[in-house]
C-alpha cells in the first residue's frame, strides 16, 4: 500500500528537522497497520448524517481540514479514510470509490455501505480524528426518497422550493466538473418554464401564485460524471401549503427624513412597519445608531425602545402593522448629527429606515431662509439663476455668514410631495427669498416681443427703471392671492409665489426678500403678478444687476474706498463674493439677526472656489 503526502511545506516551521521527519515518516508508516492503536485528538462523530439509497452517489466530507483544528495552509498534512467495520483505509475502486483529499465519493452506493467511516489528519506533531455516518435506506417502491425535507409553500403568492444539495454542487464546481439538475412532482418530470413552474436558478424551483393542489413531494436529481462514471443523487422534499404567510416587510417610518429637536427635551420617534400577508408575521424591529442596536427597554435608560406593538388589517390590503419606539428621555449633544436606523429582520429580506437628528434652533424654525428659484424645465429658468441660488447664496450666506438656508434644487427629499414640501419647509423657514429675472413671471398677457426681451444676460446694462414703479397700479385692495389671472407652468414656483405672497402681504408672518438679478423693464414689469409687484414698491428690491453693472464701471481693478476702510479684510474674495459689497450688506440687512460670525481665514477661503 503507498501512503501519499499532501499539503505545502513552509521553511518556517522548521520541518527540516531531524526530529521531525523521523516523526512524521513513522506516523506514516502506522497508517498500513490501521487507525486503532493511534492517540489521535478525536473529534468524534459527526452532527450531519449523509442520507443514501441504493444506486445513488453519495459524499462524505471531514471537516478536519479547517484552520479552527490546524493551519493547514502552512501546516503539511496527510489525509486518510477509513472503514470502522473493518479498520482498513477506504482507496479508489473503479466505479465504486473514489477518494479525493477530505472528501469521500460513494459512486454506486450499496446497502452494505450502510456505517461509519473515519477521516484522521496527520501532521508531522499531531493526528486528528473524525467519524462521518453513511445511512443507506432501502427503496420503498414509491417515487422520490423515503426521507424527506420539510419546506412550506404560502398559498395565493408565488413562491418557491429549495433543492437541498447545494453542498454538492459546490464541490463540483470545485472540481470544474459541470451537472444538469432535474425536478419531478412525484414521479412527473417538471419541465422548465411550463405551467406555473419554472426553474429560477440552479437549485430553485419557481411555482406562480401557490394553490393548496400544489403541496406534496417534490424531487431535485443531479446527474454528473465523475471518476469515470455518470451518476446522480437525489433529495426529495415534502411541500405542506401554509394558509398564514408574510411578503417582504415595508418600513412606512423613519423615511430618510432629517428631524429637528432642542437639546435637553425628550424625544421619541416610532418604526412603523408593514407586512403583507396573511397571520401574525415572523418579523422582528430593531433600532440602531452607530452601527450598534440599542437593546434597552426599560424607561430608567436615558435611550431605550419600547416593545413591539401588533396588529392586523384586512382591509385595503392584508397584512400587519408592527411598531416600535425609540424613545430617549433628555437629549444630549452626543445624540445628534447621527443617523437612527430602524431595521426589521425576516425570511424575506432586511429592509430598514433612518432618520437624521439634528439640534433645532429655540424659535422653532429650521432654517434662516427658503430660496425660491425657477427650477429646471420651469418658466425664466437659466443657468445663472441656478448658479446663483445653487453656489453664489451657498458661498457667502451660508459658509462665511454661517445662515441655514433651504434651497429645493438641492435640499428636497426624494418622493416628497411638492406641496407637502413648499408647505413645510416655507412654514420652517424665517425669510423667504424670492430670485427672479425678468422672464421668471409670466401671464396669459405675454407676448412675443416681451418674451423676447425677457432673454438678457443677468450683467446686461440698460436704462434705469426706478421711475416706473409709480406708474404700475399699486392697489392693495384689488389685489388676489387666488393666482385665477396668472398662469406658472411650474407647479412648485407657483406655490412658492403664492403662499410667501400670501404669508407676507395678507397675515405677515413671513417676511419676503426679493432678489432682482437683471433689471426689469417697464413692460416686463407689467406682465409680473400684482402681489409681487405691490411687495416690490411697498420694500423693494435688493438687486444684484444694480452690483454687477457698478463692478463694470468700477473697472476689476479698483478698489472701493468703503473696502480700502475695511483693511483689506475680504481681499481673498472674489469680487463677487465680497462680504464688504453693498449687495451682501443689503441682503444680511434683511436677514435674521444672529450672533456675530468670525471668519477664519481658511473659511474664507472656501469662497474662491
Amino acid at each position: 500500500m503507498t501512503c501519499h503526502v499532501t499539503g505545502q511545506r513552509d521553511s518556517t516551521m522548521g520541518l527540516t528537522s531531524a526530529l521531525g521527519s523521523v516523526l512524521f515518516v513513522l506516523g506514516l508508516s502506522g497508517i498500513c497497520t490501521g487507525f486503532v492503536q493511534e492517540n489521535c485528538t478525536n473529534y468524534k462523530l459527526q452532527f450531519e448524517r449523509i442520507y443514501s439509497v441504493p444506486g445513488d452517489m453519495a459524499m462524505l466530507n471531514s471537516t478536519l481540514v479547517s484552520p479552527d483544528v490546524f493551519n493547514f495552509t502552512t501546516v503539511p498534512y496527510n489525509i486518510t479514510w477509513y472503514d470502522s467495520k473493518t479498520g482498513q483505509e477506504m482507496s479508489n475502486q473503479t466505479g465504486r470509490i473514489l477518494v479525493k483529499e477530505e472528501t469521500l465519493w460513494f459512486l454506486n452506493v450499496t446497502l452494505d455501505d450502510n456505517g461509519e467511516y473515519v477521516t484522521i489528519v496527520r501532521t508531522p506533531f499531531r493526528c486528528y480524528r473524525q467519524a462521518t455516518k453513511l445511512i443507506v435506506d432501502s427503496l420503498t417502491g414509491e417515487c422520490g426518497r423515503p426521507r424527506k425535507v420539510d419546506q412550506t409553500l404560502m398559498n395565493g403568492v408565488a413562491d418557491t422550493l429549495s433543492c437541498p444539495l447545494k453542498d454538492y454542487m459546490s464541490k463540483l464546481d470545485s472540481y470544474n466538473i459541470s451537472s444538469s439538475i432535474k425536478w419531478y412532482k412525484g414521479c412527473e418530470h417538471i419541465v422548465d418554464g411550463t405551467g406555473k413552474y419554472s426553474y429560477r436558478d440552479m437549485t430553485t424551483l419557481m411555482i406562480q401564485r401557490v394553490e393548496p393542489q400544489n403541496n406534496g413531494s417534490y424531487t431535485c436529481t443531479l446527474t454528473f460524471t465523475l471518476g469515470g462514471i455518470t451518476g446522480s443523487v437525489s433529495e426529495t422534499i415534502d411541500a405542506r401549503i401554509r394558509e398564514v404567510y408574510s411578503l417582504v416587510p415595508q418600513v412606512r417610518e423613519p423615511a430618510s427624513e432629517i428631524i429637528k429637536a432642542e437639546i435637553g427635551s425628550s424625544f421619541s420617534k416610532r418604526c412603523l412597519v408593514f407586512v403583507p400577508g396573511v397571520g401574525k408575521p415572523f418579523v422582528s424591529i430593531l433600532w440602531i445608531a452607530r452601527d450598534k442596536f440599542i437593546r434597552n427597554t426599560q424607561p430608567s435608560d436615558r435611550v431605550y425602545t419600547s416593545q413591539t406593538s401588533f396588529n392586523i388589517q384586512d382591509v385595503p390590503d392584508k397584512g400587519a402593522w408592527l411598531e416600535r419606539l425609540l424613545i430617549i428621555s433628555e437629549l444630549r449633544e452626543e445624540d445628534f448629527h447621527i443617523n437612527y436606523t430602524c431595521r426589521s429582520y425576516s425570511s424575506r429580506g432586511h429592509p430598514e429606515g433612518y432618520f437624521t437628528l439634528l439640534p433645532a434652533d429655540l424659535d422653532g424654525k429650521l432654517y434662516d431662509a427658503y430660496v425660491a428659484y425657477p427650477q429646471r424645465c420651469a418658466v425664466g429658468f437659466s443657468k445663472e439663476v441656478e448658479t446663483f441660488a445653487l453656489h453664489t447664496l451657498p458661498q457667502v450666506l451660508e459658509k462665511a455668514c454661517g445662515y441655514k438656508l433651504f434651497i429645493a434644487g438641492r435640499d428636497c427629499l426624494p418622493g416628497h410631495a411638492v406641496v407637502d414640501s413648499v408647505e413645510e419647509n416655507i412654514q420652517a423657514s424665517r425669510r423667504l427669498l424670492l430670485v427672479y429675472t425678468a422672464s421668471t413671471f409670466t401671464s396669459k398677457r405675454h407676448t412675443s416681443s416681451t418674451s423676447s426681451n425677457n432673454n438678457n444676460h443677468l450683467s446686461k446694462n440698460s436704462n434705469n427703471n426706478e421711475n416706473s414703479e409709480s406708474k404700475t397700479d399699486d392697489s392693495s385692495s384689488s389685489m388676489s392671492f387666488n393666482g385665477s389671472d396668472e398662469v406658472y407652468q411650474d407647479t412648485r414656483q407657483q406655490l412658492e409665489c403664492m403662499a410667501a405672497m400670501h404669508r407676507a402681504l395678507v397675515e405677515g408672518s413671513l417676511k419676503v426678500v426679493l432678489v432682482e438679478l437683471e433689471e426689469i423693464t417697464p413692460a416686463q414689469l407689467a406682465l409680473f403678478p400684482e402681489s409681487v409687484r405691490h411687495l416690490r414698491k411697498k420694500q423693494g428690491a435688493v438687486c444684484w444687476w444694480k452690483y454687477l453693472r457698478m463692478r463694470q464701471r468700477r473697472g476689476s481693478g479698483i478698489r472701493r474706498r468703503e473696502d480700502e476702510g475695511k483693511g483689506g479684510q475680504d481681499t481673498q474674495l472674489p469680487p463677487s463674493h465680497s462680504l464688504s459689497s453693498r449687495f451682501w450688506k443689503e441682503m444680511r440687512y434683511y436677514m435674521p439677526v444672529r450672533g456675530k460670525r468670525v471668519i477664519y481665514p481658511e473659511k474664507t477661503a472656501l469662497l474662491n472656489l
